[in-house]
């Protein structure tokens, strides 16, 4: 994962691993938003405005793949070491716990990585990219998501995908 020049690479790190058996990948844009009838309040519009992706991996953990779990929360942890990525917020303990970081100034944040680890269940990371974000429109984006205005249609092959 060392990008052209040399440096870790979150980008490369979810387009090596998107294929990977033990990762289920997820890419949700702006058009899988219901928006057309959803009421939406003027912050969540404000939020989605600077929405323009989000991405998802997440590494479920068996009795066969411990080793590749550890290399891959390694992997993880060396990637979001570069400097670029400023840390928000950490909790839990020990191995087990969230990581939130974000690329650009208080106001104007390109990017927010959330990166999640519990040893006994797996690991995931969540990259939402934006323009201008502020810390409040990643929770205004995560609560149309959990408001299930989203175009399942658009996410059927994957839910397909997981169930397997």
């Amino acid at each position: 994962m060392i990008s052209c020049n040399g440096e870790s690479s979150l980008d490369k790190y979810f387009v090596e691993n998107a294929a990977n058996k033990n990762f289920v990948s997820l890419d949700v844009s702006p058009a899988m938003f219901n928006t057309k009838n959803a009421k939406f309040s003027a912050e969540q519009i404000e939020a989605l405005k600077s929405f323009k992706k989000m991405n998802l991996l997440y590494f479920k953990k068996t009795a066969t793949n411990t080793k590749e779990f550890d290399a891959q929360r390694l992997k993880i942890k060396n990637v979001l070491n570069d400097t670029k990525y400023q840390d928000l917020v950490r909790f839990g303990t020990g191995k087990d716990g969230v990581d939130i970081s974000y690329v650009g100034t208080d106001d104007h944040i390109s990017e927010f990585i959330v990166s999640a680890g519990k040893n006994d269940i797996g690991l995931g990371v969540v990259r939402i990219q934006g323009k201008d974000m502020k810390p409040e429109s990643v929770m205004k984006i995560l609560e149309v998501l959990k408001s299930g205005n989203l175009n399942i249609e658009a996410l059927k092959p994957i839910l397909e995908m997981i169930k397997r």
